[in-house]
């Protein structure tokens, strides 16, 4: 598994839900992602044309697309609601994105449509940010040594996969959602949407290399419900 950083756990703690103790008010979905099948194997990735970047790593990067645990748990799943909370005002906390040690931190970011977002280049070395958006207009940035933030936000929902043009084993994804309540599951397939009002929801649970499950869930007052998923791995 790979180490996360301190930023990691903060934008978790941002799209989950408030901290323990501090349980927002209305019910809550939680529950686990799993998989069933053979998922690829990590692989490592060379950096030795940047070795400013590999100095920062005490042992060998792996790949993110496909981190799976004990109990056939997957990380990185994005769990979000995605009917039944339509019309929520976007988030105006700025979503932080790093470059540090030639990776993306963290590999998945979720956002609402409007979120602010901010990209920081943490390396002693030149970056080049390229979201490749379809629905969003797609745009390709470079980022050298102590530049500024890259300040954007999203207009439209959409999976946008991010690249690095100057490093090609940089990869990841921005997650642009309409809805508030989101959840990116950690490294025991874990992941909890509170704060639900009443009603009837949609939620979606996605991976990107696993695909898209969804199933319905009914809440009433502040009652938790479980929702669990077993996603589909392949080898290649």
């Amino acid at each position: 598994m790979i180490a996360r950083f301190t930023s990691v756990v903060a934008l978790v703690a941002m799209v989950s839900g408030p901290a323990p103790g501090h349980r927002a008010a209305g019910g809550t979905i939680s529950g686990k992602v799993t998989y069933t099948g053979t998922p690829p194997k990590a692989r490592p990735i060379d950096m030795s044309k940047e070795p400013s970047c590999v100095a920062q790593h005490a042992t060998p990067v792996t790949t993110q697309d496909a981190v799976t645990g004990a109990g056939n748990s997957v990380d990185y799943v994005v769990v979000y609601i995605s009917a039944g909370d339509e019309g929520a005002a976007a988030a105006t906390d700025t979503v932080r994105y790093e470059q540090k040690g030639c990776q993306y931190i963290p590999h998945v970011a979720v956002m609402q449509v409007h979120q602010p977002l901010a990209v920081l280049n943490d390396d002693p070395t030149s970056h080049n940010i390229h979201p490749l958006a379809k629905v969003n207009a797609e745009w390709n940035k470079s980022q050298p040594k102590g530049a500024p933030p890259i300040h954007t936000a999203w207009d439209q929902p959409e999976f946008i996969a991010v690249k690095c043009n100057v490093h090609p084993w940089m990869h990841g994804y921005f997650v642009v959602l309409k809805t508030p309540h989101s959840s990116i599951t950690d490294s025991t397939g874990a992941f909890k949407l509170e704060g639900l009002p009443a009603g009837k929801y949609t939620v979606t649970a996605w991976h990107e290399r696993f695909g898209t499950q969804s199933q319905e869930v009914t809440i009433a007052g502040s009652e938790t419900k479980t929702a669990n998923f077993v996603l589909t791995a392949r080898p290649y």
